[in-house]
């Protein structure tokens, strides 16, 4: 037998109850009070298995003998129907008592997450603001503060998931629904459409930056700011290329030329954690193969591959919205 072989087999299991997708490694209050619900009724239902089996085991190899009917009926309602009923009802009771927490008003901060063909589409609502900061493919969120969500989606269903922060919520084309998250430690986790809606379902991620306050302000009012305007040389031509292209006809870049609303806005597209909804990181390189390949590399995607682009236009282009920040 091979032992080096069995000892691994805890690490491997308890390997994944780690990590930043990980639902037993709860960043927030809501995730940790799905924990605790799942460990009480995890807990709940081992006791109540080991007791009905153990008395089926009991009574009929241990200590098999002849029981009068009266003795086998109480022994059969109380232990096989009124204790299963009475733990199975407490558990359902508790936990129903605790979900509504899931679904408390936010502090102020509302964000809008629209699920499109495959990415998301952000727009944060400070308290009191009139207009949206919009955003893509990832939600920052301060630690401490509980910030609601109005979910809905574009085509089919969607759901919304950051394992490490809460539940999921679906989300519906033409119906709101609403979910409300609080973190309690600052840290970059993952999110993850949960209902296949398509060809690129798995490739429907983003990520979740979790800030503390201070932190998150300056960031929100940096993302409320215009583009910064390319200095290198690289970078103008960057700009002229995704002008001259028609970038623009699809996508917003907030003090430029650039207006359009089908897909995600990138003006501060450089500043992300991730590229295409959290498949690939956010260099030069991979925003450049993206542009070129954007069909092999999440199937059935909207916007079009530009294969056609010459190598020299293709890198100032990708250098140019790598400095978006």
């Amino acid at each position: 037998m091979n032992f080096k072989f069995i000892a691994l087999i805890p690490a491997v299991i308890l390997g994944g109850c780690v990590g930043r997708q990980s639902v037993l490694d709860p960043a927030g209050r809501d995730a940790t009070t799905l924990l605790t619900l799942f460990t009480v009724m995890l807990v709940g239902l081992v006791v109540l298995w080991i007791a009905v089996n153990g008395m089926m085991l009991f009574f009929n190899k241990l200590s098999p003998r002849a029981y009068d009917e009266a003795a086998a009926r109480k022994l059969i309602v109380g232990g096989g129907i009124v204790f299963p009923t009475v733990v199975i009802a407490a558990l359902l009771a508790w936990g129903l008592s605790i979900m509504p927490d899931q679904r408390a008003p936010g502090d102020g901060l509302r964000i809008e997450v629209m699920g499109e063909q495959w990415w998301w589409r952000v727009a944060y609502w400070p308290e009191g603001a009139e207009t949206p900061i919009v955003s893509a493919n990832e939600i920052r969120l301060p630690v401490g503060a509980r910030t609601e969500f109005t979910l809905n989606s574009a085509y089919v269903i969607h759901s919304f998931w950051i394992p490490a922060l809460g539940g999921k919520m679906d989300m519906f084309p033409g119906r709101d629904t609403m979910i409300s998250l609080e973190p309690t430690e600052a840290g970059i986790f993952r999110g993850q459409c949960a209902e296949f809606c398509g060809a690129s379902h798995a490739q429907m991620a983003f990520e979740v930056v979790t800030l503390e306050q201070a932190d998150f302000d300056a960031w929100l009012t940096a993302e409320a700011a215009d583009a910064v305007v390319p200095e290198s040389a690289v970078a103008l031509r960057g700009a002229e290329v995704f002008q001259t292209q028609g970038c623009g006809a699809c996508h917003a870049i907030r003090g430029t030329p650039a207006v359009g609303q089908v897909g995600p806005d990138l003006t501060h597209v450089g500043s992300r954690e991730s590229l295409g909804a959290g498949i690939l990181e956010p260099t030069i390189e991979n925003i450049a193969a993206w542009i070129a390949h954007t069909d092999d590399l999440k199937p059935e995607v909207e916007m079009p591959a530009y294969d056609n682009m010459n190598a020299d236009d293709l890198m100032a282009l990708a250098t140019y919205l790598k400095g978006l920040k």
